[in-house]
């Protein structure tokens, strides 16, 4: 009967490892990031390259060009380390 459950096990392992397992640690990550968000981080979220001008419980309010606009957290996609390359320290 165990030989039976070995491949459906066995199969059930390498879906854990290869798939759920990833999935879960970039959740994780984003979850990560999402609540380290503060003000003057640069970000992309649905697409726009823009940057914090506040931060909500569930909101981010983010400046574009000349435009404000105001998504929920999980719309940001990724924060950028770096400056902007406009700015230079002198």
């Amino acid at each position: 009967m165990l030989k039976m459950f070995a491949p459906m096990i066995f199969f059930f392992i390498i879906m854990w490892v290869l798939l759920i397992r990833p999935q879960r640690k970039k959740q994780r990550e984003h979850e990560k990031m999402v609540t380290e968000l503060k003000v003057g981080n640069r970000v992309v979220a649905s697409g726009m390259v823009a940057t914090v001008v506040t931060v909500k419980e569930n909101t981010v309010m983010l400046r574009t060009a000349d435009s404000k606009i105001e998504v929920l957290k999980h719309s940001v996609t990724e924060v950028f380390e770096d400056k902007p390359s406009g700015d230079k320290d002198n």
